[in-house]
């Protein structure tokens, strides 16, 4: 299996000097934590998009691919800037090319192992994951609401008749049957105004379609890192809480 991680983006909230994916934790970067947590998944072939300070991330890689022996190749999004649609975008040969189920992962995202594992063995051949215990107080969390147990929608403010909702973890897995309408759909967001729109947007159009089924994390130890508060807090309890169940 493959997996695409998305690592173009500024980080614009946590106002730092290095790409998110080389922020540490534990001693090791994001990237390192990618890097061992899909190798115990069994994932060896690693795609990541770059763009800001693409630099930083390409001079390290070399080590990291030795020495957690994963495959990890670059592929850059020179528009960056301008949303993570155009991430998704410059990804698609990788998506053309695979026969197999493929993941698609958010950078930014600290977590154990069995996550992936959930994800990867789950009997559905599109599927994300979820959290039932989530908060609205100081974050934004993509909502995913559950009815008859299928995802009914994918969008930040949700309200509406549901079993529950879950958060979204950022992480998908997206079978081959389903390439060809989120190729579409990013094809057709490409151009435009719609080239500023988030990739989150094409997974939704997916989503309504029915192609999503999930699966359930919660209680398992994660989090999104988007402000610097979330760095002490992953610091100070999500690493260790993470180590303790990986």
């Amino acid at each position: 299996m493959k997996a695409i991680i998305y690592a173009a983006g500024c980080g614009t909230r946590l106002q730092s000097d290095s790409p998110k994916i080389l922020l540490e934790f534990g001693g090791q970067t994001l990237l390192e934590w990618h890097a061992l947590r899909l190798r115990e998944a069994g994932v060896r072939e690693v795609v990541l998009v770059t763009g800001y300070l693409r630099e930083q991330i390409a001079e390290l890689l070399p080590g990291i691919c030795a020495r957690y022996d994963v495959a990890v190749r670059e592929i850059v999004n020179p528009r960056f800037h301008e949303g993570s649609l155009l991430s998704l975008r410059v990804s698609l040969p990788e998506i053309e090319d695979s026969s197999e189920p493929l993941l698609l992962m958010d950078a930014d995202v600290l977590y154990p192992t069995g996550m992936l594992d959930r994800l990867i063995g789950s009997a559905h051949g599109t599927a994300l994951l979820l959290d039932r215990e989530f908060s609205t107080d100081d974050d934004d969390p993509m909502l995913v609401p559950v009815k008859k147990g299928r995802p009914i929608d994918f969008r930040k403010q949700w309200s509406g008749d549901a079993e529950f909702v879950g958060e979204s973890i950022g992480f998908f897995k997206i079978a081959p049957a389903d390439f060809p309408l989120l190729i579409k759909e990013t094809h057709a967001r490409s151009g435009g105004s719609s080239c500023a729109d988030s990739y989150d947007d094409v997974l939704r159009t997916l989503v309504l379609a029915g192609r999503f089924g999930y699966e359930e994390v919660t209680g398992l130890p994660w989090i999104e890192i988007d402000f610097p508060s979330d760095l002490v807090h992953a610091q100070k309890q999500l690493v260790p809480a993470i180590i303790g169940c990986a």
